[in-house]
């Protein structure tokens, strides 16, 4: 498979790319979801297991450099059309533009707000490093060694260390608080995240979490289930409701995904999404984390005495809870910096 990814890399670099229709022509057949790349991603997993990690990195360099061809020669065509347009005169006469006030981002306000919830029942705000070592990114937390996660695929690693990875999940600031504080730990942590994923209107591989950590003694699921009543009732309104789904996290046992509701269930508009059940699905509940009861090995990974301590952890998308407080639509909106998007927000605080 080697031999066969060299072969890819030198076809890449040999590529002519002079018109629009070669350009097109090169992404479908390297970059494309059915590209030669993304099939030898799909061979990866019929690798032996101690060969996939150098195969990863090889194929992820590979990826790389095929996009960024791509990328350079479309910027220096898009120049060339750009240049070759002669630009109106300016109208030296026009009247100026008067000051205008900006706006906060709405992740911003919503970051915000959801700090506010938290710090009004004690929690403090940590962070942490963007750029993570393995054992507090994955190890501490419980993650097997052969676990997905800890794959090319969804990870970026740096430097083709697989040591060292752009952080997948704010939870690595969970695993450093509790190896520096002894409990009780109560606190949040909000930032920015990386996932190796395609970007569309539900997902990218860039965006924000904020966790949340509750350790010290006698601390049970009802507490944490409290906790999110309060948190949901506060961001979206009294009226709303939260249902818990069994689910699997390797950091917390027993672990649930959390619903609130969207107001289909009872007679009367939506309150989500307005009616148009685009957010739903028209069955009245709209996912919005994940949660449970911290693992007694994470507890012991972390210098803290299970036999003394138990404790809650929760995790949400801070733009899926924007998508939902604004009725957006479009996860991409976010990063376009579109001031028609923007201006939306000015006067919201």
């Amino acid at each position: 498979m080697q031999d066969k990814v060299k072969e890819i890399y030198q076809e890449v670099e040999a590529y002519n790319l002079e018109t629009p229709e070669q350009v097109e022509k090169f992404r479908v057949a390297y970059v494309g979801r059915k590209g030669v790349i993304a099939d030898l991603f799909d061979q990866l997993k019929n690798a032996a297991p101690e060969e996939r990690r150098a195969l990863g990195a090889e194929l992820n360099a590979l990826k790389n450099f095929a996009q960024s061809r791509l990328a350079t020669v479309q910027q220096h065509l898009e120049n060339a059309r750009t240049n070759g347009q002669s630009a109106p005169p300016a109208d030296l006469t026009l009247p100026v533009v008067p000051n205008q006030l900006g706006t906060i981002h709405p992740l911003t306000l919503v970051r915000a707000r959801i700090v506010q919830i938290f710090e009004r029942i004690g929690f403090n705000v940590s962070e942490g490093p963007e750029i993570e070592d393995d054992w507090h990114n994955f190890s501490a937390l419980n993650f097997p060694e052969n676990h997905p996660a800890r794959e090319m695929q969804d990870t970026f690693f740096v430097e083709r260390n697989p040591d060292v990875a752009l952080r997948t999940h704010t939870s690595s600031v969970q695993v450093r608080l509790m190896e520096t504080q002894k409990p009780p730990i109560r606190s949040i942590m909000p930032g920015r995240v990386y996932r190796n994923e395609a970007i569309s209107a539900r997902a990218n591989c860039t965006f924000h979490q904020v966790e949340g950590l509750f350790v010290d003694e006698n601390v049970s699921f009802a507490d944490l289930k409290q906790t999110l009543y309060h948190f949901t009732r506060e961001m979206f309104g009294k009226q709303t409701r939260i249902r818990f789904r069994p689910s699997y996290f390797p950091f917390t046992e027993p672990s649930a995904e959390m619903d609130i509701s969207c107001g289909l269930h009872e007679p009367g508009v939506c309150q989500l999404c307005g009616g148009a059940k685009n957010i739903c699905k028209g069955t009245g509940w709209v996912e919005i984390g994940g949660s449970g009861m911290v693992d007694p090995n994470v507890l012991e990974n972390c210098g803290i005495d299970s036999q003394k301590y138990t404790g809650f952890a929760f995790g949400m998308g801070i733009e899926r809870i924007t998508m939902l407080r604004y009725q957006i639509k479009d996860l991409r909106l976010f990063t376009e910096n579109d001031v028609r998007f923007l201006r939306q927000f000015t006067g919201l605080g």
